[in-house]
């Protein structure tokens, strides 16, 4: 193999945010960048599709240990992303157990990162860490262990995986707490994919409950260029960094946004509100991803033209 500045994993990387961090990441031929997924959730569309000399695909299921030990050992990666994971609150709050399973994937990965010479695991956690918030903007040092919904608590449990194998093993990892992120790429089970498609398609936008609850959202190039400064900066070496926006839109508001902006004809359904998982208020504290961009944030406005613009939405 030629020799690679950086040599860097990614699992889950045919799911939504990790194949655009893969392609963002493969603009640099100085990365090597192996890309691993099951297919269990991601889509093989979403991998990249240019042959190119940096890049390699392997199906795998990093929650099989027998699996994920050979191409560790094989290629001895500089930096993992570990992204890999069943997400979104209502596919695992209908999959329970197979979100519990994630727990081996995680220990797979740590072990390996510290057996094989990873300089730094990036490992994807979510804003559901915070449960019903307990102080607004939600800030990283502030973490309530609130929420009962199993995604939450496995997004917990390898936060605290993370930090033991920095103690134990002095492996240095980085936490990211996603909040809300959207793009082309992703999957219509999330809100704003999904308000979006039903708006270009002049469809009912169905909201549960009345619609008041509040969430922040983040356009993908944000996520991306943060994320990645992470690494190049070599900045927040076993911190917690919070992944999103600070603007906060009510789900009622947003829906009568994407409308407007769309020249829709849809009308706005409220239906029986969530018995679970639907929480009041999301909105975090990003003062250490604003020192990561060093630029303004893409506005909502902005990213829900962009989307419409993409054409990825109206079928």
């Amino acid at each position: 193999m030629k020799k690679f500045k950086r040599k860097i994993l990614i699992t889950g990387g045919a799911g939504f945010i990790a194949s655009s961090l893969a392609d963002y990441l493969l603009n640099d031929p100085e990365n090597f960048v192996l890309v691993l997924d099951n297919f269990r959730t991601g889509k093989k569309e979403n991998l990249p599709q240019e042959e190119k000399e940096n890049y390699r695909f392997i199906k795998c299921d990093i929650n099989r240990y027998q699996e994920i030990m050979p191409i560790m050992a094989s290629y001895s990666f500089d930096y993992v992303f570990h992204y890999a994971a069943v997400v979104g609150v209502q596919r695992t709050l209908k999959n329970p157990v197979s979100v519990l399973h994630d727990i081996q994937g995680i220990r797979n990965m740590l072990d390996l990162c510290k057996s094989t010479g990873v300089d730094r695991i990036f490992y994807a956690s979510s804003s559901e860490v915070y449960g019903e918030p307990v102080e607004l903007p939600q800030n990283e040092l502030t973490t309530p262990l609130n929420s009962r919904l199993p995604y939450a608590i496995v997004k917990n449990v390898g936060e605290a995986y993370c930090r033991s194998y920095q103690l134990e093993y002095n492996l240095n990892y980085t936490v990211f707490r996603f909040f809300n992120t959207y793009g082309s790429r992703q999957s219509t089970d999330f809100v704003m994919s999904k308000f979006l498609k039903a708006a270009l398609n002049n469809q009912p936008i169905h909201i549960f409950g009345d619609g008041n609850q509040t969430r922040t959202f983040c356009y993908i190039q944000d996520n991306l260029e943060a994320t990645t400064a992470c690494l190049f900066q070599n900045k927040f070496i076993n911190e917690v960094v919070n992944i999103g926006n600070d603007r906060e839109f009510s789900i009622n508001n947003l829906a009568k946004l994407i409308v407007k902006i769309s020249n829709s004809k849809s009308i706005i359904h409220h239906q029986e509100a969530l018995k679970e998982g639907d929480m009041t208020r999301r909105l975090p504290d990003i003062t250490k991803m604003k020192q990561l961009l060093k630029r303004p944030l893409v506005t909502v406005e902005d990213g829900i033209q962009i989307l419409i613009k993409s054409g990825k939405f109206t079928s």
